[in-house]
């Protein structure tokens, strides 16, 4: 089955699902381009308050579909990933990740450009590629950085929660009902509020 980027409405939230289980959830171009396209028209509808982004089946995303672009492969690929990071950083709703199972290379960057990211504390973080794409080695500690792309060893939500990486580690399968609950809190909040201050953090 070819990936789909599912949606979902819950009151306020928007719900996206990255969705191919088979290869737990690879991003491909027209995955991409899908993201693209829902997070550049959030903003037009006024009863929309908050976005959350999770994984179909048991994992997040791990990664690019083509290996090659996962270690810096054709520049279109890379540029359509990159405006896709973009258009999170642009879109003037809040944007929640809610990570289970694997998050890997560009998955994890995918996962940490969102705005606020509740992971399962048993999650599993892997960078064992070094893409072109935004760069894990900017938000990680050197030595953790070299760790994880060396030794492919990965990193569970608890200690991605412990560097101040994710905003919450919740028990497994509990990810996207902790996101949910915390898109209610933002929905009550005043959106200008809300807007005004990721156009600042933004900015800083």
């Amino acid at each position: 089955m070819p990936f789909e980027l599912l949606t979902e409405r819950r009151d306020a939230t928007l719900v996206l699902t990255l969705s191919d289980p088979a290869t737990r959830n690879t991003l491909s171009r027209q995955a991409c381009a899908a993201g693209i396209e829902v997070l550049n028209n959030a903003a037009d509808d006024p009863t929309l308050r908050c976005l959350v982004l999770h994984g179909g089946g048991a994992h997040f995303c791990a990664g690019l579909e083509s290996p090659a672009v996962q270690a810096g492969g054709p520049d279109e690929e890379q540029d359509l990933f990159r405006s896709l990071l973009d258009a999170l950083r642009a879109c003037p709703l809040p944007v929640i990740a809610a990570m289970e199972g694997t998050a890997a290379d560009a998955g994890l960057v995918l996962a940490l450009a969102c705005d606020l990211v509740v992971a399962a504390e048993d999650a599993q973080c892997l960078w064992s590629r070094a893409p072109r794409a935004p760069s894990l080695a900017r938000l990680l500690p050197r030595a953790l950085a070299m760790q994880m792309l060396w030794l492919a060893e990965p990193l569970a939500g608890t200690r991605l929660h412990a560097l101040g990486l994710a905003n919450a580690a919740v028990p497994a399968g509990q990810a996207l009902p902790e996101a949910l609950r915390w898109s209610a809190r933002l929905a009550a909040a005043p959106a200008a509020t809300i807007a005004e201050a990721k156009e600042w953090l933004q900015r800083s």
